[in-house]
């Protein structure tokens, strides 16, 4: 199976490379269009800031690359952020795969010492949907690290709660995307990772 991590200025291509390797999968971190269309399967991760991300991926082609994407593709933090249409995050227009808006977290008056944001550390997930998710992982603990969140839509495959409930994962065609890090998420995300693979 070919696998191919979309490079480009993000964060956490290595660790996402790393769990992959622990499965016993070696895939290619490239940005070269012809190798990510060719791809069985196309991860898109993510970490940092919205607006220059968005820049980057429009100056180097890969938002057209992105979207054009038959394959499954399996969007990562802001990988998932990014897919969506739009981000306040210094009002950002993104990929628009997904149509839910991703808002930033807004602590409860009286809450802010025990919400705090960003939402970092092991949370569950609920509601689970879709191929990518077994019956088993309802409820287990995953890793978050964000200050942003995509709605509750219709396209929402996972939630998980924290100051509200928000898109945990989302799912629309052929495009997936978890705003937890599974490969940061011990065997729970690695089980969510062969899940992807398997799609």
């Amino acid at each position: 199976m070919n696998i191919v991590i979309i490079k480009y200025n993000a964060g956490n291509i290595e660790s996402v490379n790393n769990a992959l390797n622990r499965l016993g999968v070696n895939a290619e971190i490239t940005a070269d269009p012809d190798k990510i269309r060719k791809a069985d399967k196309v991860i898109f991760p993510g970490v940092g800031e919205a607006s220059t991300t968005m820049a980057y991926l429009r100056e180097n082609k890969l938002d057209e690359l992105i979207v054009s994407l038959k394959q499954p593709v399996l969007g990562i933090c802001l990988g998932l952020q990014l897919m969506c249409s739009h981000s306040e995050e210094n009002d950002t227009e993104c990929l628009g795969i997904f149509d839910e808006k991703v808002k930033r977290f807004i602590p409860k008056p009286g809450e802010e010492y025990i919400t705090k944001v960003p939402h970092m550390g092991w949370n569950a997930i609920q509601d689970l949907k879709s191929d990518l998710f077994t019956a088993d992982l309802e409820n287990e603990y995953v890793y978050f690290v964000h200050s942003y969140y995509a709605e509750k839509s219709e396209h929402t495959i996972a939630t998980c709660n924290y100051i509200l409930p928000f898109s945990a994962a989302l799912h629309r065609d052929n495009f997936y995307a978890t705003q937890f890090h599974p490969e940061k998420s011990g065997t729970i995300g690695a089980k969510i990772l062969e899940n992807f693979l398997k799609l």
